[in-house]
C-alpha cells in the first residue's frame, strides 16, 4: 500500500492521547495529535461512552487503514488497571465496528521504538517524536504525544512479525480469545 493513515491511542480515563500520521511511499508525515480530556466528568461509563464516541469521530473524519493502541501497564492498582483495560476495549470496540485492524504494543516497546530505551520518560518521547516529525510545539499533556508515539511505534514495526497482538475484526478476536469470550 503505497499511501495509508495510522491513528495512534493512549488510552486513559482521565485523558486520551492520540496522533495521526499519513505513510506515504514509505516515509511518515505528521498529521495531528490532540487529547480527550475526561477528568471533569465523574461517571465511569460517562467516559466510556466518551472514548468510544471520539474514537468513532476520529475514524468517520480521518479514515486510519490501522490502529496503534497502547496496552495497559500492569501496576499495583489493580482498579486503575481495570479502568484503563476498559478504556483500550471500548477504543477497540470502535475500531472493529468499522473492520480497522488493531496492533497493540507496550508502553516498553513503544518507547523502545521511538528512543531505543524502554524506560525512556514521556518528556524524551514527545521530544524525539518533535524531531522525527517536525512539529512546532509540544502539548502541555504528553498523552496526546503518547497516542503519537503508538502511531509512528506501528510504522517501525510494519512488516515485522513478531508476538504483539492484531485484531482485524470481531470474529479475530473471539477466534484469538476464546477465554475472554462468554
Amino acid at each position: 500500500m503505497a499511501e495509508r493513515i495510522i491513528l495512534g491511542i493512549d488510552p486513559g480515563t482521565t485523558i486520551m492521547g492520540f496522533g495521526l500520521i499519513k505513510v506515504e511511499h514509505k516515509k511518515m508525515h505528521f498529521m495531528q495529535l490532540n487529547e480527550l480530556q475526561l477528568s471533569k466528568y465523574k461517571d465511569h461509563y460517562l467516559k466510556l461512552k466518551l472514548i468510544y464516541e471520539r474514537t468513532i469521530e476520529l475514524i468517520d473524519n480521518y479514515h486510519p487503514d490501522e490502529i496503534a493502541i497502547e496496552a495497559p501497564f500492569f501496576g499495583k492498582n489493580v482498579q486503575s488497571m481495570l479502568k484503563l483495560g476498559r478504556a483500550q476495549g471500548v477504543a477497540m470496540a470502535a475500531g472493529l465496528s468499522r473492520d480497522i485492524p488493531i496492533t497493540e504494543y507496550s508502553p516498553k516497546k513503544i518507547k523502545m521504538a521511538i528512543t531505543g530505551n524502554g524506560n525512556a520518560s514521556k518528556e524524551q518521547v514527545a521530544k524525539m517524536l518533535q524531531s522525527l516529525l517536525g512539529f512546532k510545539t509540544l502539548p502541555k499533556n504528553l498523552d496526546s504525544t503518547d497516542g503519537l508515539a503508538a502511531a509512528v511505534c506501528h510504522f517501525f514495526n510494519a512488516g515485522k512479525a513478531d508476538s504483539t497482538e492484531h485484531y482485524t475484526g470481531w470474529k479475530a478476536f473471539v477466534t484469538q480469545n476464546p477465554s475472554k469470550v462468554k
